[in-house]
């Protein structure tokens, strides 16, 4: 669970951060956004089925990528309802909608508006990020896919036109075989990285924090340095 009370504070280093719960319209999608310090960029994660803004996994990855300076938003895609309905948690192109309904919200915030993004998705999110990502006229600025099935994305993958970087577990076979094949039909600047040993999950001792450390290496080229440039 998340402490939604606890205080900025810049002891040991850390970036003092504000952390609030959101409600995005129009459908009152639960979020919960929190901007370190003068963040110069914002990472929205779109969860796999089954998941929630509460994800320990995604949750992990964010507190990580808001030490590196990078805002976060975790939301869910669909209501409480919603969820229970496998039409809607496999419907990649209604939560690709939600995923683009949610960054215009976010670009009519003040603190966010000028922000560059990138998404981190998760299995069937890492899909809905791509389609959404292939939309022309959207600013999106990089995306990561974590144990995705970027497959999913079907024709959108061609369409994709910013940095993305896939990542996948050594011993998720069938998914690393899909993410091959998807890696083939993007035309953007691209990569693969497969962590030795790691499952779908990433529930392996370390594999998560290398999950990390790539994805804070692909955001802060792609969002922080192309900012400064």
């Amino acid at each position: 669970m998340i402490d939604m009370s606890r205080e900025p504070n810049d002891s040991c280093g850390q970036r003092p951060e504000e952390i609030r719960e959101v409600q995005i319209p129009p459908f009152g999608l639960e979020g919960i956004l929190s901007l370190p310090q003068e963040a110069q960029a914002l990472v929205v994660f779109a969860h796999g089925s089954g998941s929630s803004r509460l994800s320990p996994r995604n949750n992990y990855v964010a507190e990580a990528l808001r030490k590196a300076g990078l805002g976060t938003l975790l939301f869910d895609l669909l209501t409480l309802q919603e969820a229970t309905d496998r039409a809607y948690v496999f419907s990649i192109e209604l939560l690709a909608k939600r995923l683009l309904l949610t960054i215009e919200w976010m670009r009519g915030l003040e603190e966010t508006s000028r922000l560059r993004l990138g998404l981190f998705g998760a299995s069937t999110g890492a899909a809905a990020a791509l389609v959404a990502a292939s939309r022309s006229g959207i600013r999106i600025d990089a995306v990561v896919s974590r144990g995705g099935r970027p497959d999913l994305a079907g024709p959108a993958l061609a369409k994709v036109a910013v940095p993305t970087l896939l990542i996948v577990g050594g011993h998720d076979i069938e998914v690393l075989e899909l993410n091959k094949a998807a890696l083939a039909q993007l035309r953007c600047p691209k990569q693969l990285d497969v962590i030795p040993g790691a499952s779908h999950l990433f529930e392996e001792p370390g594999t998560l924090d290398q999950v990390i450390e790539l994805a804070k290496q692909w955001f802060t080229k792609h969002l922080i340095c192309r900012a400064a440039a």
